[in-house]
Parts: structure tokens; sequence; C-alpha cells
């Protein structure tokens, strides 16, 4: 497939703006991979899109008074999930935020994955891809990997009944499945927390 610089254009641009890409995006639909490299280098150039690392682009939304606003940490790790075929785990503070345990938003966040290692800075925002062993990636993309990051991120010492209680009350019944099976690879202490959430759901 020939991909022109104005099909690339409206491949972008049909998918709206806040759209965060890799240059593997349109790799994968093309023959000549340095004609898409040097068409988004010119669409960079006139302003259209916005390189937001080596290889990583978004369409950015606009604010009416802050103009192009920088993209979720969230919609750039999934760009990066996709044009690389990986998993990824969210590790210590960052995922104790994506399941509402902590409001602030690491500038560092490290991911586990099953893929090569890899550091991506966009803005002020660091994320740093660390191969890890299978054990680690059991329950990736789940709320279960989330809780068994997040509470080993916060300590033994340091977990409330009010953050098991917002834990509980924010699982659905798809969660519980995980749970009761990452609950077998987690810390005894990790490992109680967490069947003490199936058997109160």
């Amino acid at each position: 497939m020939q991909l022109t610089e104005s099909k690339i254009q409206k491949l972008i641009i049909a998918k709206g703006r806040g759209f965060v890409f890799t240059t593997k995006y349109f790799s994968s639909k093309a023959d000549d991979v340095s004609i898409v490299t040097s068409g988004l280098s010119r669409l960079v150039q006139k302003k259209v899109i916005r390189r937001l690392a080596h290889g990583l682009y978004d369409l950015p939304e606009l604010h009416p008074k802050l103009g192009a606003i920088m993209p979720s940490t969230e919609k750039v790790i999934e760009a990066i999930k996709t044009s690389e075929a990986i998993e990824v785990q969210p590790t210590g503070a960052y995922a104790a935020n994506l399941l509402g345990l902590s409001t602030q938003i690491p500038m560092h966040i490290e991911l586990y994955t099953n893929g090569p290692k890899k550091t991506i800075r966009f803005g002020k925002q660091e994320i740093l891809l660390k191969p890890t062993t299978p054990k680690n990636m059991i329950g990736a993309g789940t709320k279960a990997g989330l809780i068994l990051h997040a509470l080993r991120q916060i300590g033994k010492e340091n977990v409330s009944a009010e953050m098991i209680e917002h834990i509980k009350n924010h699982l659905e019944e798809k969660d519980l499945k995980q749970i009761k099976k990452q609950a077998q690879f987690a810390p005894a202490w990790i490992a109680k927390i967490m069947r003490e959430l199936i058997s109160e759901n």
C-alpha cells in the first residue's frame, strides 16, 4: 500500500483530536517506511500533528485558552502497547493512582513489560518500560494486577481500612475471579487482603 502525506493526514484526522500514535501505526499499512517517516515529519512542520517523543505523535486536543494540551499518560501507554504488541503492568505510585488510592500522578512512571526495555519522555513525564519475569506479569491489564502492585508500593504497615474499603467499593464482578487467581502469586499479607475482598463481595 502506498501512503502519501495526504492519506496519512486523512487517517489521523479521522481518528479525532486526542489520538496518540507511533510511527509503527502507519508502517504496518505501508510498503515504504521512509515515506511514512518523512510524511509525518512534514505534518509536524505544518503543525498538523505534534511530535511527543522519538516516533511518538499525537493530534492534540485544543483548549480554548491554553491551546494544545498534553495527552493523558494512559493514552500514551495504550499507543505504545498497540504499536509494540506488548503487555504492561503499572507498578509503584502509578498503580496506586490508577486505583484511586493516591491523587498524585508521578512524573516518573515504571511499567513492567513482557517487551524490551524502553524509556519514553514527553512533556514533563517519563515512562520506563522494565522487562520482568512472567510472574510479575500475571494480572497485567486487570484490576487484580493493580491491587497487587499498589499494595506492594504502599506497604503492609501503611494500608488502612479506608483504602481497603475504597478498593472493595470499586470492584466489579469480573474483578473477583482475577483477584482470586492473583492471590496465589501475591505475598502472604497481600493475599490475605485479596481473599478478604473476595469473601466480602
